[in-house]
């Protein structure tokens, strides 16, 4: 009974650091948010994102939105087909496969005026997700995974419930 105790325990503290090991990026941190005072060609290449971590942006949404684009889109700005409109003010991106993931500032004149930010996905040290193909219809992409603040710290909270509820029966 001890031992069973003990495998649950360590199944919940392993449950919990899992869990936290992802990273979680303020987009344009540690002074900036997503505006148009930052370079964010400068702010991304100086991170190192892996799978299973988080983007978050951080803005009025009474002067920016988020759009996430295909890479031609990305690159001319073109806000005609975007993959995915984010309009929180604290949105929360999920890195959840390999490979490049583009966003841009979906206002008037925002993403020519450096609004745009290019994330280089790669695996992380547990993982062995395959690179999606290139292209915004790609077959094998997997779509994008939004989780809001809430959602990750319910996540964690209830892991902790469960450690905590572990930990009780011992006792």
């Amino acid at each position: 009974m001890a031992a069973t105790r003990t495998i649950l325990v360590a199944v919940a503290v392993m449950t919990v650091l899992s869990t936290a090991s992802a990273a979680v990026y303020n987009v344009g941190e540690p002074g900036g948010a997503w505006d148009l005072s930052t370079n964010y060609g400068t702010w991304a290449s100086s991170r190192n994102f892996q799978t299973n971590d988080q983007i978050v942006f951080k803005y009025s949404p009474q002067a920016h939105d988020v759009l996430e684009v295909s890479k031609a889109d990305y690159d001319s700005c073109s806000t005609a087909s975007p993959v995915t409109t984010l309009n929180s003010g604290n949105d929360v991106v999920t890195l959840t496969a390999t490979g490049t993931r583009y966003f841009i500032c979906g206002f008037p004149g925002h993403c020519a005026g450096g609004m745009k930010v290019k994330i280089d996905v790669m695996p992380g040290s547990s993982s062995s997700s395959p690179a999606p193909a290139s292209g915004p219809s790609a077959s094998n992409t997997a779509p994008p995974t939004l989780v809001s603040a809430a959602t990750n710290v319910e996540a964690m909270g209830f892991g902790l419930v469960v450690l905590l509820a572990v930990a009780g029966l011992m006792a």
